[in-house]
């Protein structure tokens, strides 16, 4: 099995993530993914997710199999609330459950986290690994003037 690992979003060439951004199958389930991407927008993308780190003292991650950018995703608190996101390069799809787990370990771990929030589009519609992860949908949402699918999955007990 490749190694996973998470770095921060700076060490990843932003025409990396440009070329990431601007693939079709990728804008296929994020409704917020509007305009093109190019490098200037990456940066300015890693810039803004930066100056979540710096606020919260916790944000995005690039996601690296054996040192390779295959996509960003991590934690950013929404309110009161930490929530996920996973944003995969198409040919890294397969990754995620891997992604998952190592991200919920770390919130497991972590005691600003009592517990993870999903937002999902409702394209979405297989499920299965969320729910048998034991996530709960509480719900649909609007962000951002588009609907999204609500889970919540308790990282601690007794929660």
């Amino acid at each position: 099995m490749e190694t996973i690992s998470f770095a921060r979003l700076s060490e990843v060439n932003p025409a990396e993530i440009a070329a990431h951004m601007s693939d079709p199958r990728v804008a296929q389930h994020m409704p917020l993914l509007k305009g093109r991407w190019d490098v200037t927008a990456a940066q300015n993308f890693v810039d803004k997710k930066q100056a979540i780190w710096a606020r919260d003292g916790l944000g995005h991650w690039a996601f690296l199999q054996d040192g390779r950018y295959i996509g960003w995703g991590g934690f950013q608190k929404e309110d009161n609330e930490w929530d996920f996101g996973l944003v995969l390069r198409p040919d890294a799809f397969g990754l995620g459950k891997h992604i998952v787990k190592k991200a919920i370990d770390f919130a497991i771990s972590d005691s600003r986290i009592p517990f993870i929030t999903f937002l999902l589009p409702p394209s979405r519609t297989n499920l299965g690994a969320l729910l048998r992860l034991g996530a709960v949908q509480t719900g649909k949402i609007d962000y951002e003037g588009e609907p999204f699918l609500k889970f919540r999955l308790e990282t601690k007990s007794n929660q």
